[in-house]
């Protein structure tokens, strides 16, 4: 979601007549967009920021802080930053930005005895405003603003923000606010547009994009019936794509939104579904308002109607009052439902969010090695389930070169990691046919199967 807000952040600054720039050190603007969903983010915007504060004394520059701000942080980021502001009111950023006294970087003024010059008495004015606006107020008008993609190939599309469900460990609510939905005809335009440009990976985003439409009911399609419109521009397109969804929560996940990705081959055969653990009475305490039962109900749907479909996760180890026999049912969850990957995380107290004011009970020596023992387990299941690859043709999509440079690297359908054996950069944002030839716990590797200029029709 963060790296979706970039793609509208970035051409409203460049309207203003900002040019980018790789190097901090040039820059006269200075903007973070903040996660407050993790602590050790947050740590880092402390950091750049002292950093930057203290370039103030040698240059004239402006600072912004925008994204998933928790209000705790947001009150000490308006002592630190120049603008702090909400996703929503990106639009207004130029204005704030002029009341400065800078309307565009050409009209930036030299600094006075080695200070800059902003003296505009609106400015503590804009600051009340900042810490007073409404999280979703405006957040139509950000959806309206047309991105910049930062890829030629892959793109992300919110569909909604915000979040009604308040899991007790998370502050994605007081960050982003309650749930409100964008108009489904923003949303297929958008889509439509990307597959005529022939983007080949389309994510729709939100906090929780199966709850889409369940803010106006009567007023909006639901989350199924959005999937099954995009299908359909899919079956009426002769373009190759595949079109994702993340973050969707279990207590929304209905067997017709499965049923419709098993319809519709542009519909990617990959489900994200958090569990967070595998324990009813973890899951209580975290107010995730669906049982271990239910959940295998779920999964069990998947598994009959998108046999070929990869599984993720997101699991929580450590959470508070977790006892050893409640991580023990979750490490039974990660075997039952033998994932292809989870995303596990030790647990942190969030300020905001209601387990913040529980005792975190759990020592972090007991969090880290439960993280260990459960990474262990992923190992295993996902080395099962590359192995079995083996052999078998997948169609990847060619990401870019790996860090070293001497392999392509690309994903399947399912997103599994595939290595190939090719420095051809020209196949990058193009399918290809890869027969898989080796595996590693979270990766397998092959062969193109016919001549990478024969293996890319329909890219």
């Amino acid at each position: 979601m963060n790296m979706s807000d970039t793609e509208r952040t970035k051409p409203v600054i460049e309207r203003m007549g900002y040019e980018w720039t790789d190097n901090e050190d040039e820059a006269s603007l200075l903007g973070i967009l903040a996660c407050s969903v993790r602590q050790k983010a947050i740590d880092k915007v402390y950091s750049r920021i002292s950093k930057w504060n203290k370039l103030k004394n040698k240059k004239n520059l402006l600072t912004f802080v925008t994204g998933c701000i928790l209000p705790s942080d947001k009150e000490r980021f308006l002592k630190l930053f120049d603008i702090v502001f909400p996703m929503s009111e990106l639009q207004e950023l130029p204005e704030m930005i002029g009341q400065y006294g800078i309307v565009t970087p050409f009209s930036l003024q030299s600094p006075v005895n080695g200070h800059a010059v902003f003296e505009n008495p609106r400015v503590k004015e804009l600051k009340a405003k900042a810490a007073s606006l409404k999280l979703n107020e405006h957040i139509p008008d950000f959806w309206h603003i047309h991105p910049t993609y930062e890829s030629s190939f892959e793109a992300f599309v919110p569909i909604q923000n915000g979040c009604d469900k308040f899991c007790t460990f998370c502050a994605v609510p007081y960050t982003r606010g309650r749930e409100v939905s964008r108009p489904s005809e923003e949303i297929l335009a958008e889509v439509q547009i990307l597959i005529e440009k022939n983007y080949k990976s389309i994510t729709l985003l939100g906090q929780n994009v199966n709850s889409y439409g369940l803010d106006k009911k009567g007023e909006e399609i639901t989350f199924p019936e959005l999937l099954r419109k995009i299908g359909e521009i899919g079956k009426s397109s002769d373009k190759e794509f595949w079109v994702y969804f993340t973050s969707p929560h279990p207590r929304d996940m209905s067997d017709e939104v499965i049923e419709v990705i098993a319809a519709y081959p542009h519909l990617a055969k990959q489900i994200h579904l958090p569990i967070q653990s595998g324990d009813d009475k973890v899951l209580i305490r975290m107010n995730r308002k669906y049982s271990v039962e239910k959940y295998t109900e779920i999964v069990k749907t998947i598994r009959r109607l998108i046999p070929q479909a990869t599984l993720f996760t997101d699991i929580i180890v450590g959470f508070t009052g977790e006892t050893d026999e409640q991580f023990e049912n979750t490490r039974k969850a990660m075997a039952e439902f033998n994932y292809n990957m989870a995303y596990i995380a030790q647990y942190s107290q969030r300020p905001g969010a209601v387990s913040s004011r529980w005792v975190d009970d759990v020592p972090h020596d007991v969090k880290k090695n439960r993280f260990h023992k459960l990474t262990h387990d992923l190992e295993k299941t996902s080395a099962a389930h590359n192995r079995q690859m083996i052999g078998k043709t997948f169609r990847i999509l060619v990401r870019g070169l790996e860090r070293k440079g001497d392999f392509l690297s690309g994903l399947t359908e399912g997103r599994i990691n595939v290595r190939i054996p090719s420095t051809d950069t020209s196949l990058i944002g193009k399918m290809v046919d890869i027969k898989i030839t080796s595996s590693t716990d979270f990766s397998v590797a092959g062969e193109f199967v016919l001549k990478p200029e024969l293996n890319t029709y329909g890219s």
